[in-house]
């Protein structure tokens, strides 16, 4: 039985293909139109997946779409009708909207598919899930237990924001839910939108901005802004926000309270307030994790907890819940936002509305291969490819590029690496990376400000050897997809002097914290990547070949992208990211290119290419 899922028509969408369960293919749309958080109809992620498949779309089973647009209508009817008549601009700017496409949304995605079959059994084969169901079986059905709690966070979906499931083998079912306009997601936007960052995609920047930053307004925030009860249930004060019927998150009062107006990015510059804010947004919402966490383990009983929506892309809060050691395990879907709603959908769909069984990954594995589930391409694709965009190249044998890279990054060389499968999800985990020494002290700045062209305070991940990652961090288990945070082991910390110490916000960030400086935030934190051999080999033997170099089981791993451009796909998108920045050696399969052996006047202006994210 084949099941195709899909996401669209929000941000982030994607598609998915479930074989009898097992999960074949998953990506999302950004990736193939080069327009980040593309929310169209996904073609040609659905393409793909056919493709991968070996099969056509008259071969499917159930297309399964990851919400209800006629919940969500209901929801935002009601919200406007509680508000009225405050509300009245945005009303007439989203209701013409949904009166013209979003309610015949089965009608527009019928269209769509029609491109690739127009015979297709629309009356009989395609079906709608819930939002938070959809989230909840993304993390549960590939997660590596049999049974487990799954909580999902997010900013919203039909009208829940939060949710409790349980499951257990083959069925899930959710028992508890936190409904719009309370939203732990939507607090977090806030504040993004506050500090000056983009909603639905500056979030992470709050989060690698709040240790740079004292947890001065938190109290402020549980006392005025939301309050939190003892099982981590919560109630947000909406005379604050102006996302119920406004064009903005925030108004003059939420900017009252804090003493200071919104921050326009372009004009603004980040101050030690912002820091601060950003500081005291994650600490809120870390004691809301832990709260909800406590109170599900003592009302379930569960030993094992999975995570999806949003708000479990927050790696630090995650990595505060697990080393509470209030579960025994916990796992974390890898595309946690809107984009693995498309993968939980198809699960739903096969699972739940079809009853098939599931079969439970041994060995504590999970059934998400790695998240590599996008496309790859083979060496004689990549080598003419490369030679149609005009760049310069090296084939290698495996040992040889192993060798080279290694080198590379031993000599503090900004590496691009196009390898294998690309992931599906936010996180590029050695598949569309770019790579660096983490022992170079200059490395961080480098990678930011020359290759990413971004905010110089933004961290950079270690990605290390599953069997070295307790030597180096205080982390003695597997964080594979990137959403676990760690501090780095005392023995690689560098005590600071009086003088670094007395500094604050980001003149803090030239001080080495570690014999790491490269991937060591201002905490000591580190948001870890282990690699593994059975899952990314080649990925593993680079590393291991460094730290045979070196004696570090460490690179700095980065996504293969520059500001505002989604993560590269295909050969060429890596040439032209290589060729638009200051990325040094690129490898693409067997493919080994050097810049300076390239065409100058093949350069491109990336720092100004795509719109700031």
């Amino acid at each position: 039985m084949r099941i195709l899922g899909i996401s669209a028509l929000y941000h982030d969408s994607a598609a998915a293909l479930i074989e009898d369960g097992r999960i074949v293919a998953a990506a999302q749309e950004e990736r193939f139109t080069r327009k980040k958080h593309d929310a169209r109809f996904p073609e040609n992620a659905v393409r793909y997946c056919l493709a991968e498949a070996g099969c056509a779309l008259g071969d499917i089973d159930y297309v399964v779409f990851y919400d209800k647009p006629f919940l969500k209508f209901e929801r935002l009817l009601e919200t406007y009708m509680s508000f009225a008549p405050k509300g009245f601009t945005s009303f007439k700017t989203a209701i013409p909207v949904w009166l013209k496409e979003k309610l015949f949304q089965k009608d527009m995605l019928r269209r769509d598919f029609q491109k690739f079959d127009p015979d297709f059994d629309w009356m009989n084969k395609f079906l709608f899930a819930e939002h938070h169901l959809s989230h909840a079986a993304s993390a549960f059905f590939p997660s590596p237990f049999e049974d487990a709690a799954v909580l999902t966070m997010d900013g919203v979906g039909e009208w829940t924001t939060t949710s409790l499931a349980f499951g257990s083998g083959n069925r899930l079912e959710i028992h508890k839910e936190l409904h719009f306009p309370h939203s732990l997601g939507l607090l977090y936007s806030a504040f993004t939108y506050y500090t000056g960052f983009k909603v639905n995609s500056g979030e992470y920047k709050v989060m690698g901005l709040a240790p740079y930053g004292e947890p001065k307004y938190t109290q402020l925030i549980l006392d005025k802004v939301i309050d939190v009860k003892d099982d981590g249930s919560f109630w947000l004060d909406q005379s604050y926000f102006d996302y119920c019927t406004g064009l903005t998150m925030t108004n003059d009062k939420f900017a009252g309270l804090f003493g200071q107006k919104v921050r326009q990015a372009d004009k603004d510059p980040l101050t030690q307030f912002h820091m601060d804010i950003a500081a005291s947004v994650q600490a809120v919402t870390e004691h809301v994790v832990l709260k909800l966490a406590r109170a599900i383990r003592k009302d379930t009983g569960a030993k094992n907890l999975c995570l999806a929506g949003g708000v479990a892309l927050n790696c630090v809060a995650n990595g505060k819940v697990l080393r509470e050691g209030i579960f025994d395990n916990i796992w974390i879907q890898p595309a946690a936002g809107d984009a693995g709603g498309a993968l939980g959908a198809a699960l739903a769909g096969y699972h739940i509305h079809k009853g098939q069984p599931r079969t439970v990954t041994g060995g504590g594995k999970d059934a998400m291969k790695g998240s590599y589930l996008g496309p790859v391409f083979e060496q004689a694709d990549i080598e003419a490819r490369l030679t149609a965009a005009g760049a310069k190249f090296t084939v290698l044998s495996d040992d040889q590029l192993i060798e080279q890279t290694a080198q590379a990054l031993a000599d503090e060389k900004a590496v691009g690496w196009m390898q294998g499968r690309m992931e599906f999800g936010p996180r590029a985990l050695g598949g569309r990376s770019i790579l660096g020494d983490p022992r170079s002290p200059t490395m961080q700045k480098v990678l930011n400000l020359k290759v990413k062209y971004r905010e110089s305070f933004r961290p950079f991940a270690p990605s290390v050897l599953r069997e070295d990652v307790a030597d180096w961090f205080e982390l003695d288990g597997d964080s594979p997809y990137m959403l676990l945070v760690a501090p780095v082991a005392e023995k690689h910390r560098r005590a600071m002097t009086q003088e670094e110490q007395a500094l604050f916000g980001i003149d803090k960030l030239n001080v080495p914290r570690s014999s790491l400086p490269a991937i060591t935030h201002v905490d000591y934190s580190a948001r870890i990547q282990t690699v593994h051999a059975d899952t990314n080999p080649r990925y593993h033997a680079l590393i291991s070949a460094f730290k045979g170099k070196t004696g570090c089981p460490v690179v700095v791993n980065t996504s293969f992208n520059v500001r505002g451009e989604p993560i590269v796909c295909s050969p060429e998108d890596a040439f032209r990211c290589f060729m638009g920045s200051e990325i040094e050696v690129l490898t693409v399969g067997n493919c080994f290119l050097r810049k300076e052996d390239q065409d100058p006047a093949l350069k491109l202006d990336y720092k100004n290419a795509f719109e700031l994210d």
